[in-house]
C-alpha cells in the first residue's frame, strides 16, 4: 500500500480571533493579518513544490478564503474542492460571540478552561434566544442536515467524532498516487480520538496549537505507526 500525503492548514486569523471572541460556527471573515497569514502559507506550499489532487475544507468562509489564497498562490485553482460542515470548527454553543477574557472574569478561568480544553465536557448549549442562534442554524448550507445533526454545542470528543467519520469515509481510503490538501478543522489530528475520557487536552497533550496559516504535512502509511507529521518549511511571521 502506498504512502499518501495530507497537508493541513489552520485558517488565517479571523476578525473574531483578533477580538478574542469565541467563534466556533459563526461565519467570521479573515482579518487583514489572517489574509497575510494565508498568503504566507501559500508561499510555504509553493516553496515546497507541493502539488495536490483534491482539497477539503469546511463551509466556513475563513477556511474557504484561506484555501482560495493557497490555491491561487500556488497556481492550483483548478483543483476540485469538497466543502463539508463535518470539517467545521468546534461549535462553542452558548459561548459563541463572547469575549474570552470577559467570560473568564465572569465564570472563573478554571471553568472556561474546562469548557475549552476538557475532552468530553461541552460548553453550555446555544438556545433559540441566543443572539447568533438564527444566524447560524438557519444558514442555507445546513438545510440538508438530518434531525439531530445540527449541534447546539460540542465537546472536543463530539468534534472529533463527526470529523473522523468524514476522514474515514472520504479522505483516508487508499487511492493510488493520491495527495490531498485540507484546512485544519480542530486541534486534534485524526488520531486524537484515542484520547481518554475526562482528560484535559491542553498543550501538554498535543503540543502548541498550530499557528494560523502554517501548513503541516502528514505522511500516512499503511499502518498507524507509519503516520508522521511535520511543518512545511516556509516564510513565517510573528504569530
Amino acid at each position: 500500500m502506498s504512502t499518501h500525503h495530507l497537508v493541513m492548514v489552520r485558517h488565517g486569523e479571523s476578525t473574531w480571533n483578533q477580538e478574542n471572541r469565541f467563534c466556533g460556527w459563526f461565519n467570521g471573515q479573515l482579518s487583514e493579518k489572517g489574509a497575510e497569514e494565508a498568503r504566507r502559507g501559500a508561499q510555504a506550499v509553493k516553496d515546497a513544490k507541493m502539488e495536490f489532487d483534491i482539497c477539503y475544507t469546511s463551509v466556513l468562509k475563513r477556511a474557504i478564503r484561506t484555501l482560495w489564497t493557497i490555491l491561487e498562490g500556488t497556481d492550483q485553482m483548478w483543483l476540485p474542492v469538497v466543502r463539508t460542515w463535518r470539517l467545521n470548527k468546534r461549535h462553542y454553543g452558548g459561548l459563541t460571540g463572547l469575549n474570552k477574557a470577559e467570560t473568564a472574569a465572569k465564570h472563573g478561568e478554571e471553568q472556561v478552561k474546562i469548557w475549552r480544553r476538557s475532552f468530553d465536557l461541552p460548553p453550555p448549549p446555544m438556545d433559540e434566544k441566543h443572539p447568533y442562534y438564527s444566524i447560524i442554524s438557519k444558514e442555507r448550507w445546513y438545510a440538508g442536515l438530518k434531525p439531530g445533526e445540527l449541534p447546539t454545542c460540542e465537546s472536543l470528543k463530539d468534534t472529533i467524532a463527526r470529523a473522523l467519520s468524514f476522514w474515514n469515509e472520504e479522505i483516508a481510503p487508499p487511492d493510488q498516487g493520491r495527495q490531498e490538501g485540507a484546512h485544519r478543522c480542530t486541534r486534534e489530528q485524526p488520531a486524537g480520538h484515542r484520547q481518554a475520557p475526562g482528560r484535559d487536552v491542553g498543550a501538554g497533550d498535543h503540543g502548541d496549537e498550530p499557528a494560523h496559516g502554517d501548513p503541516h504535512c502528514v505522511r500516512a502509511g499503511p499502518r498507524p505507526e507509519a503516520h508522521q507529521a511535520h511543518a512545511v518549511p516556509g516564510r513565517r511571521g510573528d504569530h
